[in-house]
């Protein structure tokens, strides 16, 4: 559901939550005690636009998978994301209507509140979705990540030259 999306094309900064955004919400515990999470992201990085992961875990795996998408920006164990998301602004110079944020969660109501463009997956909680401006169609973990950054690459046309990019020679994994 898109409400207001103008921003869209403003956007110089996503940041994303991991539980319920990045995953599904889903912790799998194998036999030997190891935890996993299924990732599900496309980034913006190659077309210039900042990626970040804020989120009130700690784990390996986070830092694993920020790691294979070229993500440099990780923020672990973090109580206040929007602290986080002001601190970010501060430092690059960004305006607030120059950040997105996705969460799912009320403890993602902060954050969502501060971001120029607020997104939400389609299984986040009411409270959330009634607060974002873009509420995917697919649920965390399943492409809602996807979507936002579809969202934010058409707003600021260069979503046509990605796929032109692909259809040429093709990119790797390293979306």
């Amino acid at each position: 559901m898109e409400r207001n999306v103008k921003n869209a094309s403003k956007i110089k900064l996503l940041a994303l939550d991991v539980d319920g955004v990045l995953t599904d919400g889903s912790l799998n515990i194998g036999a030997e005690g190891e935890l996993f999470k299924a990732f599900n992201a496309r980034c913006l990085l190659r077309s210039g636009v900042r990626v970040a992961i804020i989120t009130g875990r700690k784990s390996a795996i986070i830092h694993r998978r920020a790691e294979e998408l070229g993500i440099t920006e990780l923020y672990e164990g973090i109580k206040d994301k929007r602290k986080i998301l002001a601190d970010l602004a501060a430092a690059g110079g960004l305006g607030q209507e120059e950040i997105a944020y996705m969460g799912d969660d009320l403890n993602d109501l902060p954050a969502l509140l501060y971001a120029g463009l607020a997104c939400a997956p389609a299984d986040a909680a009411p409270e959330v979705i009634s607060a974002s401006s873009f509420v995917a169609a697919n649920n965390g973990g399943r492409g809602a990540v996807r979507e936002a950054a579809e969202l934010i690459l058409k707003a600021q046309g260069k979503w046509n030259e990605i796929v032109n990019a692909y259809m040429k020679q093709g990119q790797g994994d390293s979306q």
